[in-house]
């Protein structure tokens, strides 16, 4: 278990936390919790603010390879995998890589990349379809963190029953005062979010052994 940031080359958004917390209504965030169209494709007081592809995950994926050292022939789960970008993006950069992913919107899936769409299901972290010891790597980016405590724990369990090798969460998170007022601010979705130190304490009480990473509102 290592806290290691694969994501380095992910491009950084400027985020105006007064303005959300302004927008951040009790019905813009129902609307937000129901991951549908407006969350993916609607305002951007609603989610995403139009979810597209990009090729934003290519160097990601690369990173991820590299680090894991993965074979041609890897198995890839990514677990919140929306629109199937970034398991896109591990299909083009090994060919021969079986993926699959899962999310919990119906609205994603249906609308995901049309190359993706037979590898991907509508389903919920804490069940996850697949025996045991299925996938070389299991992703999960900013996901997980959207269920409440005692389901995130059952998830984090799934992932590592899921996993024969190695496996990569982030999660909601702050090291100070300042990036907690942030993330309250920002955040519309998450029902967990700490401490970093308390999410390290979580892992080790579920037995979580895979490598981990932080959504910081800094």
């Amino acid at each position: 278990m290592a806290e290691i940031n694969l994501l380095g080359t992910y491009p950084k958004i400027k985020r105006d936390y007064d303005k959300r917390m302004e927008e951040k209504t009790p019905d813009t965030v129902r609307i937000a919790k129901m991951f549908g169209k407006e969350f993916f494709d609607g305002e951007r007081k609603y989610g995403y603010g139009g979810y597209k592809y990009d090729g934003r995950w290519k160097s990601v994926v690369a990173r991820m390879r590299e680090h894991y050292n993965l074979p041609d022939n890897a198995a890839i789960l990514d677990i919140g995998c929306g629109k199937g970008f970034m398991l896109h993006d591990f299909k083009e950069l090994m060919p021969n890589c079986t993926v699959a992913g899962i999310d919990v919107s119906e609205y994603a899936i249906e609308n995901a990349m049309p190359d993706m769409k037979p590898f991907l299901k509508v389903a919920s972290a804490e069940k996850l379809p697949y025996p045991d010891k299925s996938f070389d790597l299991v992703v999960s980016i900013n996901s997980i963190h959207n269920l409440p405590p005692e389901k995130l724990k059952i998830a984090l369990k799934e992932v590592e029953r899921v996993s024969r090798g190695h496996s990569y969460v982030t999660m909601d998170a702050w090291h100070n005062d300042q990036e907690k007022e942030n993330l309250y601010k920002w955040v519309l979705t998450a029902e967990t979010m700490m401490h970093v130190d308390d999410w390290e304490k979580l892992f080790a009480e579920i037995g979580y052994t895979g490598d981990y990473w932080w959504f910081i509102a800094d």
